[in-house]
């Protein structure tokens, strides 16, 4: 019901909009202009729970993993693959999506607030700058990147402490992320109104050349997500862990099919189990490790989807993307995918801050918002593979080792 309503926000926001370009009528254009404080309304609520939501997802995922010296060579191997092919993401995303905008028409770029571009620091300086003199002061400059980096060395000495202290922050943690998830459904209830508030008016600038760029946004990830499904994760289990193509596709249709559907992985969990160990051959033990831990951390889909959305709003406000800060936005764009909540849209909520670091104005994520459906259950499906095929190629890499000794 809430997507058949965001749907309704939007067609009304661009027909009202594309109205109000095309025929210039005052009324329309008075609806389009007036509309803009609802918009803003939206993108302050969500501002304003995005970042204590990645503090708290990233704290309880750090941290439930215990004494990082007691992980273990499965945990070590995850992690690794998990850390490697993010990157890789990230990069498809962003490389298709500036390829793509080769054939975006020009657009007038919407009013927004100003927002100060920030200088490009040396290497020396950005390193310098993840570790927060003060993090209170990092947070409420909505500074991302040193407050992440606080909270991952807080959970991982938290993961040192004794089970009962441990434990007890950890539900903590966890209860925090479940109140602030049930306030971003609150605020995704206010969707239908909050995007109408910013299509509209961007519309009514903006013209046919916002629809038809977003036509091509959608083309653009759909394409990234089959390029980093053919060329990284089906030569991984074809070279590595022996298996076809078509076994692993066939074997992993459940998984996709709920994903695809609930636009979901943690729905999926329960199928990818079991194709994984019926279809695929993983063994329960790594099967019942790495799938939960997957669905919680592991979204090189949505890492994709964002890498290309922010080079997207970027072309959109006309915020150049030099070289120096690609590396930045990459590295952004990384830590933030790990913070994927489970609910719609959420790898559109956690963009915020990163947008800001570049000087792109969040308002944008509202241009996301309404045509988000299709490219989410696009990437949901890449995300279930990507976390299937982990399980493949770490209980492959265990199998090889213990017949090596």
């Amino acid at each position: 019901m809430l997507n058949k309503l965001i749907t309704l926000g939007l067609v009304l926001g661009l027909l009202v909009g594309l109205g109000a370009s095309m025929t210039g009528n005052e009324i329309l254009q008075t609806i389009a202009r007036e509309s803009a404080p609802l918009g803003k309304l939206f993108i302050n609520a969500i501002k304003m729970v995005v970042l204590p939501l990645v503090v708290a997802v990233i704290f309880a995922s750090v941290a439930k993993l215990g004494d990082p010296a007691k992980l273990g060579k499965i945990g070590g191997k995850t992690l690794a693959f998990y850390w490697v092919t993010l990157i890789p993401a990230i990069v498809i995303g962003m490389g298709v999506m500036t390829m793509g905008l080769k054939f975006a028409p020009s657009v007038k770029v919407p009013d927004a607030e100003p927002t100060k571009i920030p200088e490009l620091q040396s290497i020396t300086d950005f390193i310098v700058s993840l570790v927060p003199a003060n993090p209170f002061a990092a947070a409420a400059n909505g500074s991302l990147l040193p407050l992440i980096v606080f909270t991952a060395l807080l959970a991982a000495a938290t993961g040192t402490l004794a089970a009962e202290k441990r434990e007890r922050m950890v539900t903590g943690a966890e209860d925090i992320s479940e109140a602030l998830i049930k306030m971003v459904w609150w605020i995704l209830y206010l969707a239908p109104i909050g995007i109408f508030g910013l299509i509209a008016p961007a519309t009514a600038k903006m013209g046919w050349g916002l629809l038809q760029s977003l036509t091509i946004f959608i083309i653009c990830v759909f394409i990234g997500l089959l390029i980093l499904m053919v060329f990284l994760f089906l030569p991984l289990n074809l070279f590595i862990a022996k298996m076809s193509p078509k076994k692993f596709l066939s074997g992993t249709l459940g998984a996709m099919s709920v994903a695809f559907s609930t636009t979901s992985t943690a729905a999926a969990i329960p199928v990818s189990l079991k194709e994984s160990t019926e279809n695929l051959g993983v063994s329960e033990t790594t099967a019942d490790l790495l799938i939960p831990l997957g669905a919680s951390l592991y979204r090189p889909g949505s890492a994709l989807f964002q890498g290309a959305a922010i080079v997207f709003l970027a072309h959109i406000f006309g915020v150049p993307i030099a070289l120096g800060e690609a590396g930045a936005i990459i590295f952004a764009t990384f830590l933030v995918s790990l913070t994927v909540a489970p609910v719609p849209s959420s790898s559109i909520v956690t963009m915020a801050p990163a947008l800001q670091s570049i000087g792109v104005p969040a308002t944008g994520l509202g241009i996301l918002f309404g045509i988000d459906r299709i490219p989410d259950m696009m990437r949901s499906c890449v995300n279930v593979l990507g976390q299937i095929t982990t399980a493949v190629l770490v209980d492959k890499s265990n199998e090889q080792k213990a017949s090596a000794d």
